[in-house]
């Protein structure tokens, strides 16, 4: 039986009381999540996040003062932070969100989602994966493509460190493939394919499988041709 002591402890950062307290009561009645705290704001989502160390922050992105992008590069930006950053909104597709996932958020979740589905969007995102399904990271390339263009292109010198399969398990990471999926594709045993996972991330410096999608589009490794 899940323990307070081992619970999932999330902030909820928006600047909005009643949907605050609505997604309190919400994970407050799920077994295994405890809400620890409160923010009205981006600088109140930082202090908080220092003072409280939630495993998750559930951000609004529009907030007034220091909006919840900022907030959510500042609070990802140590090497060693543990947080992870679900970033919520009332459009599928707000412009924000790209920037928010650049920013180090590790998803993002609808602000009408099910009771059922805000739950299970902590424990995902708790849990080290990306909450990006497939439909939507083909959207996000397809916009990024859209937004960036031209504009910003990583050095491409930090892939080259990869192998074949691992670039391979790259690209099929971004098109919105689970670890499952991927193994299918390959015919390979699931396990490969989290260790190939985990070697891609520790490569290129990167939190997670959100990040690795957006790396592998700004890279040019996917692109948003044939979706």
């Amino acid at each position: 039986m899940t323990t307070a002591a081992t619970a999932i402890r999330v902030l909820i950062a928006d600047d909005q009381i009643m949907v605050r307290q609505g997604f309190t009561v919400l994970l407050n009645a799920e077994p295994g999540i405890e809400v620890v705290g409160q923010a009205v704001d981006g600088h109140d989502a930082i202090a908080r996040t220092t003072e409280l160390a939630p495993d998750v922050v559930l951000m609004d992105i529009r907030m007034p003062g220091l909006d919840g992008i900022e907030a959510t590069r500042r609070i990802t930006a140590p090497p060693d932070a543990a947080v992870k950053v679900l970033v919520l909104t009332t459009f599928d597709l707000d412009e924000y969100v790209y920037e928010a996932l650049r920013a180090g958020a590790s998803g993002f979740l609808l602000k009408d989602a099910s009771a059922d589905e805000l739950a299970q969007a902590v424990r995902v995102v708790a849990a080290g994966d990306a909450l990006l399904a497939p439909g939507i990271t083909k959207r996000l390339i397809a916009e990024f493509s859209r937004m960036t263009g031209a504009r910003r292109t990583p050095p491409r010198g930090r892939a080259a460190g990869l192998t074949e399969r691992e670039t391979e398990v790259l690209s099929l990471i971004a098109q919105g493939l689970s670890n499952a999926e991927i193994a299918e594709r390959l015919v390979v045993a699931e396990q490969t394919v989290k260790t190939h996972v985990g070697r891609i991330l520790v490569k290129l410096g990167l939190r997670d499988r959100t990040q690795a999608a957006v790396f592998a589009f700004e890279t040019g490794l996917v692109r948003p041709t044939g979706y």
